[in-house]
Formats: structure tokens, C-alpha cells, sequence
């Protein structure tokens, strides 16, 4: 399949960076927008914007539809049985922090929650703040040499005090991809709530929470040629319907009295204010871009891209990478260190090329402690990005070490 006629879709990668034509390899922050993502949120407040939910007026009814349009397609982009189990959040972040706190209603002092390593802080420090408020306990699956979590040591973990279990489909540093659909099964029969953060794995993998049994899951639009400024939360429908809304007024009530309120019904219930309207039209146009491609297709191409890049990568001289060697077990992103290089100076140096890579510690410091470093470079890869692009990089690379050798 040829991926490089989607290339005319970006109009961002028609820029010069220090006159080099742009070269964007930090998929795993975000990823860039196609026109018609774009055309569709500009299509949005040119044509229909108002607020929704009791407008009854034409702007405001085909405004609703746009909407409710959009959480169709998140349905059947991960294979929920309702609309009334999609949420709408600023993101995964949000969506994380959602889930600790609609959780806090269902845990007690000593309770349990395991947690893997390679955790985003996205999805550790919700649980910590939530450990520290009920005076829980957080347990961390540890890592193999490869960054692999072992489902043997999740089963020793689990005891009668264990009340939730919160991973990464794939890790933003590692690019490991966990067994979440193993792991789905044996929770299946425990009285543990399984929560997955999917914001590495959706612009990359099909997603079925049903076949997943998760609990809740929690991904970001912009990491799928999607806007910034909203994400998704799925939850099983009977715990949406068990739990209160942690977020309060306009929109999510049901009646309202002096001195007590009802809630409205789903998917209503957890999206308090205006809704995100211009995000959600933005949203359902990317899941649209996204199956018109396939997401098979997108794996496929994205994985040889990996293949490709990583096979070059290892070739050059006290290159540190991290992360599973099996291609097929990881997602399209490769974390690595030259040594004597800083990661900051080495982005610095492609910068200059027009070559973007992430550097830092990725938000991930516990899991940096274990692989004994502070900070790491990235490169990711999405659906434009081509070989050529990455031989530029990897001659780049080269010519930065050998400054680097000869300067120090």
C-alpha cells in the first residue's frame, strides 16, 4: 500500500525548518492533522456552532447531531455496546484522574492497586493521590530486561485487598506492548477494577474493550490525527451507572432543588458545562480519516517503518535502546541514548536539520531509574513518515556522535 499520498493530506510537512524540509518524528506527543481534520472543526463554527442539550433551534439541533455522531464513531472505533459509555475529557490525563477519583467511591483504608514500571506519570500519580487520600497501598509490577511485565508475578500480586489494576496498553518510553487481553481474562473473575491508559496503542492498534474486559479506558484525540483538548473515557455501563459524577453543573444534572440534585442519564451524567463541541466534530473526522486508511494498514506500514528504523539504529557505535528487540510486540516508537550525547543537545543538533525528536525524561522517571538514566531521546513514527525520512535522520544521528566524539 502506498502511504506516502497521505503525505498531501498534512499541510504542516510542506514547512522548511533552517531551510530542511520538515521532518516530524514525535508521534508519541502528538501527531499532526489532516485536512479534513482540520476542515472539520473550521466547518464546525463557520456553520453550526452553539451550545447543545435543550437548544431548540436549528443551529443547536444539527450542532447535537454533529456530537452525538462523533461518540458513535469512538463506539465503533473501540468496540463499546453503548454510546452511553463514552465519556468526554480534555484527555487522557484527565480521563486517568476521572477514573481515581469515580473509583474512590468503591475502596477502603489498606486496599490495593498495582501498577506497572513503565507507567506514564499520567497514570501514577492519580493512584498516589488517591493511595495517600484513603491510605491505600501501590504495588509495581517490576520489568525483565526487555521492559516485559510478567503475568505470573500480576497473579502473586493480586491478594483479597487488590481493588484495581492499572497499566498501559503500550508504554510511551518502551514502546512495549502489554498482554492487556490476557490480562483482561484473568481479572475476568475477580472483584478488581482493570483500568487500561490506550493513548500509545489507539492510533496504532484496533481496540475492542469487550473482548479487553476493561473496566476503563482512557486515550487522547491529538495522538490520533485528532484536535488537542479532548479525550476519551470508557466504562463498563453498569459502573457508570453505579457511581456519582465527580465534576459538577450545567449539563450533567437531572433536577435541582435547594439543597439536593439527581443526575442526568449517560453518557450525560460525567460531562459537566459545555460539552466539547468543536473538538468532538474535529474527533469523529480523525476516526473517519483513520478507517478510510485501516488501521491494519496503518500497524502494517507503521511496524516495517520500526523495523527499518530500529535495524539502522543498531548499527551505530555505543547506541543504548530500550525496550523489546521483537518489533511485533511494540508500537511504532523507539527510545534510545548515544552515549556521551545528551538527549537535549542531541534534538538540538536535528533540530538544526528539521528533524523533530522528543528528549527528557518522557514522563516517566520511575521507569528511567530502573533503566539507570535521567533522560532519553525518542523518535516516533506515524502514518507520513517514510524511509527516506529516516535515513536522513540516521545520517544526522552519525554526524552528531562523530562531533561529539571529536569535540570531547
Amino acid at each position: 500500500m502506498d502511504f506516502s499520498k497521505y503525505r498531501e493530506d498534512f499541510p504542516i510537512l510542506k514547512r522548511k525548518i533552517s531551510g530542511n524540509d520538515l521532518i516530524f518524528f514525535d508521534n508519541g506527543a502528538t501527531t499532526q492533522k489532516p485536512n479534513q481534520v482540520i476542515d472539520a472543526i473550521t466547518d464546525y463554527y463557520k456553520n453550526y456552532n452553539s451550545n447543545i442539550h435543550r437548544s431548540v433551534y436549528t443551529l443547536g439541533n444539527e450542532s447535537e447531531k454533529i456530537y452525538e455522531e462523533s461518540k458513535q464513531l469512538v463506539k465503533e472505533f473501540i468496540k463499546a455496546s453503548s454510546y452511553e459509555e463514552i465519556i468526554y475529557t480534555s484527555g487522557t490525563t484527565e480521563s486517568l484522574n476521572f477514573i481515581a477519583r469515580i473509583l474512590e467511591q468503591d475502596v477502603s483504608e489498606g486496599d490495593e492497586i498495582i501498577l506497572t514500571y513503565m507507567e506514564h506519570h499520567a497514570n501514577i500519580i492519580p493512584w498516589q493521590q488517591l493511595a495517600k487520600r484513603k491510605n491505600l497501598v501501590l504495588k509495581y509490577l517490576e520489568l525483565d530486561e526487555e521492559g516485559r511485565i510478567s503475568i505470573k508475578q500480576l497473579e502473586e500480586f493480586i491478594t483479597d485487598k487488590t481493588k484495581i489494576v492499572s497499566m498501559c496498553h503500550a508504554s510511551n518510553v518502551l514502546g512495549n506492548i502489554n498482554p492487556v487481553y490476557k490480562i483482561g481474562e484473568l481479572l475476568k473473575d475477580k472483584d478488581v477494577y482493570f483500568v487500561v491508559d490506550a493513548a500509545q496503542s489507539v492510533p496504532h492498534l484496533k481496540i475492542d474493550v469487550q473482548k479487553m474486559n476493561c473496566d476503563f479506558l482512557a486515550f487522547s484525540a491529538h495522538k490520533m490525527c485528532g484536535p488537542t483538548g479532548i479525550g476519551v473515557l470508557y466504562g463498563k455501563k453498569h459502573l457508570l451507572e453505579k457511581f456519582d459524577p465527580v465534576e459538577f453543573g450545567g449539563g450533567m444534572i437531572g433536577i435541582v432543588e435547594e439543597t439536593l440534585a439527581t443526575w442526568a442519564i449517560l453518557p450525560d451524567k460525567f460531562e459537566a458545562g459545555t460539552p466539547l463541541l468543536a473538538q468532538a466534530a474535529g474527533l469523529g473526522a480523525a476516526i473517519k480519516y483513520l478507517d478510510s486508511i485501516g488501521l491494519e494498514n496503518i500497524e502494517k506500514y507503521t511496524k516495517e517503518l520500526t523495523e527499518y528504523m530500529y535495524s539502522e539504529l543498531s548499527k551505530i557505535d555505543n547506541i543504548e535502546i530500550y525496550g523489546t528487540k521483537n518489533i511485533e510486540d511494540r508500537v511504532s516508537l523507539i527510545t534510545f541514548n548515544l552515549v556521551g550525547v545528551h538527549p537535549h543537545d542531541l534534538t538540538s543538533f536535528l533540530d538544526a536539520k528539521g528533524i523533530c525528536i522528543r528528549a527528557g525524561h518522557q514522563c516517566t522517571q520511575p521507569l528511567l531509574g530502573k533503566l539507570g538514566t535521567y533522560s532519553v531521546a525518542r523518535a516516533s513514527l506515524y502514518l507520513y513518515n517514510t524511509k527516506e525520512e529516516i535515513d536522513f535522520f540516521i545520517q544526522t544521528l552519525k554526524e552528531t556522535k562523530e562531533f561529539f566524539d571529536n569535540e570531547f
